[in-house]
């Protein structure tokens, strides 16, 4: 992967950058993303946010390799911190992390009021944490879409200002996500049934098939067969 071809994940997000943005791409490592999309003239100026100093450096070198140093810069900063307000930024991407650290970075933001018009996240994990964070932040999701790299499924969301009620379902599945049942989609949780599979095996073999424990993987494993069916 470089800033010319995409993996199917980064591709996913940038498939939902608007045109013409101004983005700040948070996490950015190599700063593949917003190269890309500068490359493919998409958006007109993005900054590449990195916490930790490789990653910064490897940004600044693919910013230089590709001739953009007029329309993206990088900067070693601490997640939104990294955004000027002279910068006008309007969209945000975070991909590539865990789902309580996005969270966590959106949170540290907005009690500095920063608040963006388009926030384009993709979490490797806990995605409900962020659903819900989004729920109870005057943020509304507007779509949605699950890639496969591998063994590894990746959710990539779409939230713009506005508000929106999510069921518990919505949260845990996503609230476009649930609805359309894409074949990477029903992979995604029948893997995640199979692991239960493993789980009561292991508890009946203890002898706690009758535990609360076994119980609450049961609605689990019942609630996701629902879903997917």
């Amino acid at each position: 992967m470089d800033s010319i071809h995409l993996s199917p994940r980064l591709a996913a997000v940038a498939s939902f950058v608007p045109k013409g943005a101004r983005l700040a791409d948070i996490g950015s490592d190599h700063a593949y993303l917003p190269a890309n999309l500068l490359i493919n003239n998409k958006i007109s100026f993005a900054i590449a946010g990195e916490v930790a100093k490789g990653p910064y450096e490897n940004a600044q070198h693919e910013i230089v390799r590709r001739a953009l140093t007029i329309q993206l810069e990088a900067r070693l900063a601490n997640g939104l911190a990294a955004i000027k307000d002279e910068d006008h930024i309007d969209t945000v991407t975070i991909a590539g992390m865990g789902g309580v650290l996005i969270t966590d970075i959106l949170e540290a933001g907005f009690s500095r009021a920063k608040r963006f018009e388009t926030l384009i996240l993709q979490p490797n994990t806990d995605e409900h944490i962020v659903r819900t964070w989004l729920n109870n932040h005057q943020y509304k999701i507007n779509d949605e879409v699950i890639e496969q790299e591998d063994n590894h499924f990746y959710e990539i969301m779409i939230a713009t200002k506005g508000t929106q009620s999510l069921s518990s379902l919505d949260k845990k599945f996503g609230p476009v996500l649930r609805k359309r049942k894409t074949s990477v989609f029903v992979a995604k949780w029948q893997k995640e049934l199979d692991r239960i599979d493993t789980i009561f095996e292991n508890l009946e073999f203890a002898g706690k098939a009758d535990s609360p424990i076994y119980q609450d993987w049961k609605n689990k494993y019942q609630q996701i067969q629902e879903v997917i069916k």
